[in-house]
């Protein structure tokens, strides 16, 4: 027998409200601009329902508002980070792929916000055709549905967790500026040269300006990046998840880079800078980094795409039992009707299949636009509904399962990438239009997967505290809409202030959605790096590393990136410690992991918030709106008065852990208070 909701099916109470609408949109903005930039800098995203509940919780409290509008805002709220992510796996690969040559259009606007709103719609549409069957399922635990559903319930009686996410906010907003303005340095890059001299002899200097004629290799190393995102980022997957993704980083730069320059420095010039430039002309740094990017990086996206099959293949009894279940979902959803309770009542079916109709239709009308031929765009068209359908179905049993954090949609996605571009090739598509559809279709299936998780496990929270599903359906139709619309902004700052494909904008998942593209369907690709770094992969695999897929992630994305979320890893690592050795019980250790959770995805959201602004100051200043660029406190290459500011940054460093390591400590409570029902992760 089911457990009844927290909220009485028969119980009137305001539930889907102006009030709750608009502060869930704006969440859905703000999370989702956050999260753009953190998945586009760290290849990553975090969930946004705790963050959205605990912020939605506290302004709907100032005015009052009943539980059932909190879970409104928060539905409407987290729905903008499942966009986001689609957006930022995809839509850059339009311009690495140099399908687009520019991104501050009308038209990338519109193409963007297009595929945005499609795919989040049929999200939306197919979880809505499956969800009274798949919140009811026994066998799906959806462990963050839970937990999102017992802050809710904590809230009624009043709950500190606004405080901590709020301060963590501001705290991460206020040390990113001070790293913007140069009162500390946020990074350290050192050259090490390797000179040849004599036999059997080398030199070591730091000199970055050191030409390639006077040395036979280098190593090039970088000390962490001082930003709280990337320290969050760390603190939230944990130590080992963190330290394989720097170990990539560590393979990267510590070993395939020396191993390449000491052996072909001189033929790297020549590949890099053309024959007729000298070698004393060229400096260590320039050449490291184009050796990075353009030979590790293709090996990274080797290493990536079988970590992405690896991933599906772990999950094969999962996605097997998903599909099983999906089939059986659809048939019971065909045969049942309309339900007269409010907690059961969904979107009236004869509006689902009808708008998933119109949106076919209209998929063919944007595809065409894209291939510039219709059977092109039919066929891209057909694999979206029905890759759509499939991954959405699944991406929600997987949720219902394993949560949304550890959904692996960039898998997903790149399965429907595949097939798609080898179906443009059997019909002739060809060149950057055959291109442009198969990251359109991509895009599509992304969003629709994303949103699709999400969307279930909101409204299993929904199902858990008595909400009714259609109004929470309408209003993530309204998120998705908002989202798409203004989630183009963010990212039109962010690629128009920092370089693609840069330290800043890695963006490894769009990266190696347009290699793949251009490698299938437009015949460019690097097949040999490619091969060797899917050998690589299959080494990481027989070697049973946990995760290979974050690895070779860690080898595409700058040193300074992975150590600092390394970092984070071994914070969270310190403060398990802490908390083991204090003696806590099972309910300190889960109010002092909430607490963490929280601090962390402040820090992250009050970077990513600030950085928006930098970004958009820059972006204006490179526009000439404004006549100067970002200020700054110290000049120069990070030195004030032979101090290396990096010192700074590290005592920055020392306090940020301090900080996430105190305050979930402190607020671990006593050992006799009754436990919480859960803990947020």
């Amino acid at each position: 027998m089911s457990t009844p909701p927290f909220v009485p099916e028969k119980t009137s109470m305001p539930e889907f409200t102006l009030r709750a609408l608009l502060i869930g949109l704006v969440l859905t903005v703000i999370l989702g601009a956050a999260n753009a930039y953190l998945g586009l800098r760290a290849g990553m995203t975090i969930a946004a329902t705790y963050p959205a509940a605990v912020i939605g919780m506290a302004v709907l409290k100032i005015m009052r508002g009943s539980i059932l509008e909190e879970n409104m805002a928060r539905t409407v709220g987290s729905i903008g980070e499942s966009v986001a992510a689609g957006a930022i796996f995809t839509i850059p690969g339009f311009l690495i792929a140099g399908v687009w040559m520019k991104f501050n259009t009308v038209d990338a606007y519109l193409k963007t916000s297009a595929l945005l709103f499609v795919g989040g719609l049929l999200g939306i549409m197919f979880v809505t055709f499956l969800r009274r069957v798949m919140v009811s399922d026994p066998d799906l635990a959806f462990p963050e549905s839970v937990a999102a559903a017992e802050i809710h319930k904590a809230g009624q009686k009043g709950s500190a967790g606004a405080k901590h996410l709020f301060m963590a906010m501001g705290t991460g907003a206020f040390i990113y500026a001070l790293g913007v303005i140069q009162l500390y340095a946020a990074s350290k890059e050192i050259i090490i040269r390797i000179g040849k001299i004599g036999a059997g002899f080398v030199r070591l200097g730091t000199d970055k300006a050191s030409p390639v004629v006077d040395a036979g290799g280098t190593v090039a190393v970088a000390g962490p990046g001082i930003y709280p995102a990337y320290l969050g980022v760390g603190y939230i997957i944990g130590p080992r998840l963190a330290s394989l993704n720097f170990a990539g980083g560590v393979l990267a730069w510590g070993l395939f880079a020396p191993l390449l320059m000491f052996f072909l420095g001189p033929q790297l010039v020549d590949k890099f800078y053309g024959p007729g430039v000298a070698a004393a002309d060229v400096a260590w740094p320039d050449l490291v980094t184009n050796v990075w990017k353009f030979i590790i990086r293709p090996i990274a996206v080797g290493g990536m795409l079988v970590g992405a099959g690896y991933t599906l293949y772990r999950m094969r009894t999962n996605l097997a039992n998903g599909l099983k279940r999906s089939f059986s979902d659809v048939r019971k959803a065909a045969g049942q009707t309309e339900a007269v309770s409010r907690i059961e009542k969904d979107l009236n079916i004869k509006v689902v299949t009808g708008g998933l109709a119109v949106t076919f239709v209209l998929m063919i009308l944007v595809y065409k636009v894209f291939a510039g031929a219709f059977l092109p765009a039919l066929v891209a068209a057909v694999v979206m509904g029905l890759a759509g359908f499939f991954f959405a179905a699944v991406s929600g049993n997987l949720v219902g399962t394993i949560g949304s954090s550890n959904n692996p949609i960039s898998g997903l996605t790149l399965s429907t990438l595949i097939i798609a571009a080898l179906l443009m090739v059997v019909v002739g598509a060809a060149g950057a239009s055959g291109v442009a559809a198969v990251l359109g279709v991509a895009a599509v299936v992304c969003v629709s997967s994303a949103v699709a998780g999400e969307m279930l496990q909101d409204l299993k929270v929904g199902h858990i505290l008595g909400g009714t599903p259609y109004k929470m359906q309408i209003g993530n139709v309204f998120g998705v809409l908002v989202a798409s619309l203004l989630l183009y902004f963010p990212l039109m700052v962010l690629i128009g202030a920092f370089e693609l494909g840069s330290k800043d904008l890695s963006a490894p998942q769009a990266g190696l959605m347009a290699a793949l593209a251009q490698g299938i369907v437009g015949g460019e690709m690097a097949w040999p790096l490619i091969i060797a770094g899917m050998m690589m992969g299959f080494a990481f695999i027989l070697i049973q590393v946990r995760s290979p897929m974050l690895v070779a992630v860690g080898m595409y994305l700058p040193l300074e990136t992975t150590f600092a979320i390394f970092c984070g890893g071994m914070i969270k690592g310190l403060f398990e410690r802490f908390a083991k050795k204090r003696g806590f019980n099972a309910a300190q250790k889960a109010r002092s992991e909430n607490v963490g959770i929280l601090v962390a995805a402040g820090l992250i959201a009050g970077e990513g918030l600030t950085a928006l602004l930098r970004a958009l100051w820059k972006f204006l200043f490179l526009q000439g709106v404004i006549g100067r660029d970002t200020p700054v406190v110290f000049k120069g290459p990070g030195y004030f008065g032979g101090v290396d500011l990096y010192w700074g940054g590290l005592v920055v460093l020392a306090l940020i852990a301090f900080y996430m390591i105190a305050v979930p400590l402190r607020n671990a409570g006593a050992a006799d208070e009754p436990p919480p029902p859960s803990a947020i992760i």
